[in-house]
């Protein structure tokens, strides 16, 4: 009882660490109270158990002697029973006490949880015309502060603070301006050490009748998706990998369908990736955040999760997504951005966790998957989408397989292929070398995950390469989203240079990485 009451103080001071002053005080006076109660009592136990012991002893030795023990002893012997049932009576009343406690100083603070990756890149770049460029020494940090609150059963916040840093000067000492910190992939480029937000959310979970339904709304946890995860040792987050995978924000609405069919839910997702508002004291100060008149609108993105089957071994997933507003750089090599159209995409994913049914530890541990993607321009009456005025559909498919190894770690293979046309939001995707998802071309994948620490401690070797056979396949929606076939040619003919052109790339890392 005594180990009981001291785990559940244990317990009590853990999660109190993070309250308010206020609470935290009330909440240590009340266990100090609790604490000198529980040794006053401990104290009157041992005592009285000794006590007993002591009287149980002479009684043996009496019945050794063939005597018994007077009715005086034997009454004294249950008056000190009694008062120890009792005793322990009160520590139990103590212990349900201390766990209200602990449950009212757990709705009360914010978790937190670390993910703290050191990371070593070897990065090569072959242009069309021979050229090399690379870089045979980029390190980098990068950090995920995690957050949850969950004051009641249903309700919760998600955050997650984050900075991705190359090792030595900030970002503007090392190199020109670029999009590093454009909104959609700011903590997945190597910036400085500034501390930015990766995601923040409310999540509602009510349950209307016998079916259970979230709504959210905030920063969306719309990085490191389905399949994608496997390569990258995370929890799958809320969008498809394969057509999905940048920062926005927005809000989703979900509803549980596993009566119907085990595992079945369908969620729809709303998304602004581009606010159209003047600065304050902007262009015109005496209209801040107002609609700044330009050829930039609001982007919108509005999409439609469905799993219709997933058994715990087999799954499938399905995502189709409309964009309004895409943007892209104009075609007169301004370098000037303008809203061109509209896009579409869609994507179906199928998953085995498992091969067989307890054939062998091997393929019981092996997770095989197949997705296919398909993406469609919708120009409007400014200027062209991807170099043409019509419509154009690109496609995608991916295949993988995630395996155990004897060392106790995973090992995986991947391989994607993407047509001319192929065009998906894949713009935040973990390379250095740019999305391999969104490769117009082929895309060959390897990596060795192992745990050295549990999972705590892990670390990872992987090896990218792709091999373009279309320019434009990290572009916007507008000139630079043109596909161009890579070779000289072609490029010329397009009044492109060779020298300016990569035809191929390729990405060996090495990372050492802290979770807790």
């Amino acid at each position: 009882m005594k180990k009981v009451i001291a785990l559940s103080a244990v317990a009590f001071l853990a999660t109190t660490a993070f309250a308010d002053a206020g609470m935290q005080a009330k909440l240590d006076a009340l266990m100090m109270k609790m604490e000198l109660m529980e040794k006053s009592q401990q104290a009157k136990i041992d005592a009285l158990t000794a006590k007993i012991e002591k009287m149980e002893k002479g009684k043996s030795t009496a019945l050794q002697t063939q005597l018994t023990t007077t009715p005086i002893q034997d009454s004294k012997i249950e008056a000190l029973e009694e008062k120890i049932a009792k005793v322990e009576k009160k520590q139990v009343s103590q212990s349900k006490k201390i766990s209200k406690v602990n449950a009212l100083a757990a709705k009360d603070n914010i978790k937190f949880d670390v993910d703290f990756r050191t990371s070593y890149d070897n990065i090569s770049y072959k242009m069309v015309n021979g050229d090399k460029y690379g870089n045979d020494a980029l390190y980098s940090n990068r950090l995920w502060l995690g957050m949850g609150y969950k004051p009641a059963d249903t309700m919760m916040f998600k955050g997650q603070l984050a900075f991705h840093k190359a090792f030595g000067a900030s970002h503007n000492n090392q190199r020109g301006a670029g999009f590093d910190t454009f909104d959609w992939i700011t903590n997945e480029n190597l910036t400085d050490d500034t501390i930015r937000l990766r995601e923040a959310y409310w999540l509602w979970t009510p349950t209307i009748g016998d079916r259970g339904y979230t709504v959210s709304v905030g920063r969306r946890p719309a990085t490191n998706g389905y399949l994608v995860n496997l390569r990258d040792d995370d929890q799958a987050k809320s969008p498809m990998g394969h057509i999905i995978n940048m920062e926005f924000d927005g809000a989703s609405a979900s509803v549980k369908l596993d009566d119907v069919l085990p595992g079945m839910y369908a969620k729809l997702c709303l998304g602004r990736g581009l606010t159209n508002a003047d600065a304050r004291y902007g262009s015109n100060q005496l209209t801040d955040y107002a609609d700044e008149s330009g050829e930039l609108d609001n982007m919108d993105m509005v999409g439609l999760i469905v799993k219709p089957y997933d058994d715990g071994q087999y799954s499938v997933m399905t995502k189709y997504y409309r964009a309004f507003n895409v943007l892209g750089y104009k075609y007169d090599g301004s370098g000037d951005l303008q809203s061109y159209g509209d896009m579409d995409g869609a994507a179906i994913s199928a998953k085995i966790d498992g091969i067989g049914d307890e054939i062998n530890d091997f393929l019981d541990e092996t997770t095989l998957f197949a997705s296919f993607g398909w993406s469609q321009t919708r120009p409007d009456s400014k200027g062209m989408m991807l170099g043409s005025q019509d419509k154009k559909s690109g496609t995608s498919y991916w295949l993988g397989a995630q395996m155990p190894n004897m060392t106790g770690g995973k090992f995986g293979l991947e391989y994607n292929h993407g047509s001319k046309y192929w065009r998906p939001f894949t713009y935040a995707e973990d390379t250095m070398i740019g999305s391999k998802l969104a490769a117009r071309g082929d895309a060959y994948e390897a990596y060795w995950t192992q745990p050295l620490i549990d999972n705590i401690f892990t670390m990872q070797i992987r090896y990218t390469y792709i091999k373009y056979d279309y320019t434009g396949s990290n572009g916007f929606f507008g000139a630079g989203g043109t596909p161009v076939a890579t070779d000289a040619a072609s490029l010329a003919a397009a009044g492109m240079f060779a020298a300016g052109t990569v035809e191929k790339a390729q990405d060996i890392r090495a990372y050492f990485r802290y979770k807790y």
